[in-house]
């Protein structure tokens, strides 16, 4: 690089903001403090960390995505851009309920389920900035020249502060665990959870929630409710009517079903029941909702008596809330209790039960965009390879290919499951394009320099988009509920790759063999002829003057 070239080049500058030890040391912050400390101690201070730490690591970030989006850019234009975007961006988000919902709607496409408010009291945090251009004042005075330095940097600081930036805390969705009566009156225990491992898998797990006008309004349990509650035998799947001895209710494990008789448990028949396949639709609409067999399945149900005569039915069904049967006969999904302003409390709707569609789908979209891109990219790696084999032999280019092609597609598999959503965003960026795309693209040039037409790579991309084309048609029709499972919609793309890979094998006869090894796709001229040497000439000796 010349001096003058380095003068203009403001990513050896920015990066050494970024390196800087007070921008490390809010990076590490904002890393223990929202998965660490949060999650132990949440309130006040935790919630304020995190905005000083982001607010002190978000500008150099920003400057150094500016320097290497724009090599030439000055980089204390890149700098000035950076607190100027993050200062105006968190001020609009922190005090604008709109701005607010349209950040959590973004982050949680980029990065997975996120939920950004809108607290006027985290403006207080805005002087944070002033110790970010404070760390760039020094900063700027020692930039990075060395190209492997830079290299290092970026290799080892960037990644995770893309990463400690675009990921939050994790958001805990309320779980319907336990439905029972004390004396009589209605009882609901409501905990919450995140992750595969953080479910809650029994009434203990959760907080109980007692009723004292049937279950209209309802209000915390006191401790001696708490233990009188705990002590009662779970799990509470089937219950009787008190006015009634022959009407009988249970519920279905591992389905959102519940059944009635009519003869005192003789006989059964289905009262009220989500069908599977609609069930897996609805649970997709949710967030993490891994395991929905045992997410969204009915757990208890609890039968109690009205003042006014008759009785109700009362069902926790896990992810998907509580289920009530009034005395008229009809069942309605209540969802979760919620709290506002610390005093009233009432049900929050659940997800509608209406046809599915991507707009309530997006992780799902995400999902099916990538496998049916990576599908392609398989096709494309087939075919490079089957190209490569015919032209210079051996399969050591194919091994080589398929392999991280192999890691992303389990990568992907497990995204599949939705476990956690929170981990999609990352995986995307850093696993399954790089892992998936690159190396058919490099298997494809490859191809060419052994030998590939330019028919060959005519007919190599019509296969790329027949692929992803055919692979996407069940994967667009499951997300509108046809087919309604999931199994069928990967089953099938799967099965659409067959002409694909059929293409790729018929195509491989369109490499051209007659060319010399290295000589490939370049212009063959014929060796040099011959040609006769000059004839020898005597030379005379001129005598001195």
């Amino acid at each position: 690089m010349t001096g003058l070239e380095a003068r203009h080049d403001g990513a050896p500058t920015t990066l050494s903001w970024l390196c800087h030890p007070t921008t490390l040391l809010a990076l590490v912050l904002l890393v223990v403090n929202d998965h660490v400390l949060k999650p132990a101690f949440p309130g006040l201070l935790t919630g304020k960390l995190s905005d000083v730490a982001g607010l002190v690591l978000a500008p150099p970030l920003v400057a150094v995505l500016l320097t290497l989006l724009v090599p030439r850019l000055p980089a204390r234009i890149a700098a000035v851009a950076g607190l100027v975007a993050v200062g105006a961006g968190f001020a609009v988000v922190k005090s604008s309920g709109y701005a607010a919902e349209l950040a959590s709607s973004a982050w949680t496409v980029l990065a997975g389920p996120s939920l950004v408010r809108a607290d006027w009291t985290d403006l207080l945090t805005v002087p944070a900035l002033g110790l970010a251009w404070w760390s760039w004042t020094r900063a700027r005075e020692r930039p990075v020249r060395q190209r492997a330095a830079r290299l290092a940097r970026m290799l080892v600081v960037l990644p995770p502060a893309v990463l400690a930036v675009a990921a939050t805390s994790a958001i805990y969705y309320p779980y319907a665990v336990g439905a029972t009566t004390l004396d009589g009156k209605p009882a609901i225990s409501v905990g919450s959870g995140y992750s595969m491992s953080d479910w809650p898998t029994s009434p203990l797990d959760g907080e109980w929630a007692v009723s004292d006008s049937g279950a209209a309004t309802w209000r915390a349990a006191t401790e001696d409710e708490k233990q009188r509650l705990n002590n009662q035998d779970s799990p509470r799947r089937q219950a009787c009517a008190p006015d009634d001895a022959r009407r009988c209710y249970r519920v279905v494990s591992g389905h959102l079903r519940v059944e009635q008789s009519d003869d005192a448990g003789v006989t059964w028949r289905v009262a009220w029941e989500v069908p599977d396949g609609q069930r897996e639709a609805l649970a997709r609409q949710s967030p993490n909702p891994g395991d929905i067999g045992r997410h969204f399945a009915s757990r208890e149900l609890t039968v109690y008596p009205l003042a006014s005569g008759g009785h109700e039915v009362l069902v926790a069904n896990g992810r998907d809330g509580f289920l009530r049967r009034p005395p008229d006969g009809g069942w309605q999904r209540d969802g979760f209790l919620f709290e506002e302003g610390g005093t009233a409390i009432h049900w929050e709707d659940p997800p509608s039960l209406d046809g599915s569609s991507p707009g309530n789908r997006q992780m799902d979209l995400l999902l099916a965009v990538l496998l049916a891109v990576t599908l392609g990219a398989a096709f494309t790696l087939v075919a490079s390879a089957l190209a490569i084999r015919r032209a210079v032999g051996g399969n050591s280019w194919g091994i080589v290919g398929s392999l991280p092609m192999l890691l992303a597609g389990l990568v992907l598999t497990a995204l599949w499951q939705r476990s956690d959503d929170f981990l999609a965003g990352p995986f995307v960026l850093f696993a399954i394009l790089p892992l998936g795309i690159l190396p058919a693209v490099v298997l494809s040039v490859r191809a060419w320099y052994a030998g590939a037409t330019a028919r060959w790579f005519g007919w190599m991309l019509s296969g790329l988009a027949l692929t992803v084309l055919l692979t996407g048609v069940p994967l667009i029709g499951w997300l509108y509920g046809n087919p309604p499972q999931t199994r069928w919609a990967v089953s099938l793309a799967l099965l659409a790759t067959v002409p694909g890979l059929l293409l790729a094998v018929r195509i491989s006869g369109l490499v051209d063999r007659t060319l010399p090894r290295g000589r490939r796709n370049r212009p063959y001229y014929l060796p040099t002829p011959p040609y006769p040497p000059y004839p020898a000439q005597s030379h005379q000796q001129v005598p001195p003057p």
